[in-house]
């Protein structure tokens, strides 16, 4: 297949290397390998340069009684532009110290790191996530900030992106940010290519509190519900209130508000702006609507108000959003 244009190429892959270990997560390294370790002819080619590593001189296996072999070596490891940790092998197993070295020297040489699911750990041993934003399983935030206080946990983010760090939640999550990571050195016509050999969306909305254990709504409300919200994604310029929202399902306000957080996982009005934020992503990406315009066609009153839901809800602003991500600045 000939060589065609793709938006953002570089003169070399990015170099990607994926840790492994005895008692290997085996979903979590297919992800990367999926995401980094293909061809891509339908690209003209590779888009990274992947490598699997271990540290450990010894036989290994993968979840599933798999054996293990590896492909780089630990300076494949130290001079990557991209390190991922699939899920640790046990939120208790003991993190090496030569590992936490290689870890740290990989981000001195300015590496971006990437954790998948109990990653983390890897990661929080380390000493990379002192003070800062991070995410994992739900399961594991409560063991982790007993053991690392000084990680910032956001526990319901599918993933979390502070620059040089990208720590994600469960297994599919760590597919959400593998395709962050194309997105930030491709921008979203590649990103979006990907995510169709994956049949995956490039950009998929929510969060984890949907999937903590908790007791289940009545059927029929959470019916009504999912009614509602595919309702108001199509409607996201309307003017919605709390009221507005129970009338038309026919729910108290206060029923509503209870449900709705109940089902989703966090408060109605909060889901609004996260959907309406996610919509304007796309917008920011694949067209030149200035701000203003922009902020209009989400449903939010103005350009102020639409720069500060969008810096809480993904850290930077819509400005910096469309010169990291545009399909223009490629």
């Amino acid at each position: 297949m000939s060589k065609i244009d793709v938006p953002g190429r570089m003169d070399r892959p990015p170099k990607v290397s994926a840790l492994v270990y005895d008692g290997l997560c085996t979903f979590e390294f297919g992800i990367c390998a999926e995401v980094f370790g293909l061809e891509r002819p339908e690209l003209g080619g590779s888009l990274y340069d992947f490598k699997s590593v271990s540290l450990e001189r010894r036989s290994m296996r993968a979840a599933g009684g798999l054996k293990v072999m590896t492909t780089g070596t630990k300076h494949d490891l130290e001079t990557a532009d991209v390190v991922i940790v699939p899920g640790w092998r046990g939120k208790d197993s003991v993190v090496p110290d030569d590992l936490c070295r290689s870890i740290r020297r990989a981000q001195a040489a300015g590496a971006i790191l990437l954790s998948i699911c109990s990653g983390i750990y890897v990661l929080a041993a380390a000493g990379v996530l002192s003070n800062r934003r991070a995410t994992t399983h739900w399961r594991y935030v409560d063991d982790l900030k007993s053991k690392y206080p000084d990680v910032l946990i956001e526990p319901n983010a599918l993933y979390v992106d502070v620059g040089d760090v990208i720590t994600s939640a469960g297994s599919t999550a760590g597919l959400d940010a593998c395709l962050h990571v194309v997105r930030r050195d491709y921008g979203a016509k590649v990103t979006n290519m990907v995510a169709r050999r994956l049949v995956m969306h490039a950009y998929r909305q929510g969060g984890q509190a949907q999937f903590i254990e908790q007791p289940p709504p009545k059927a029929t409300g959470a019916s009504r519900l999912s009614a509602l919200m595919d309702e108001m994604r199509s409607k996201l310029t309307e003017p919605h209130t709390i009221s507005s929202m129970a009338t038309s399902i026919g729910m108290s306000p206060r029923t509503f508000q209870r449900q709705f957080s109940a089902t989703v996982g966090i408060p109605a009005m909060q889901w609004l702006t996260r959907e309406r934020v996610m919509h304007s992503c796309i917008l920011l990406e694949t067209t030149s609507m200035d701000i203003d315009s922009v902020a209009q066609s989400v449903g939010l009153a103005s350009a102020e108000a639409f720069r500060y839901h969008f810096r809480q809800t993904l850290a930077l602003s819509p400005t910096e959003y469309r010169k990291r991500f545009s399909d223009a600045h490629i």
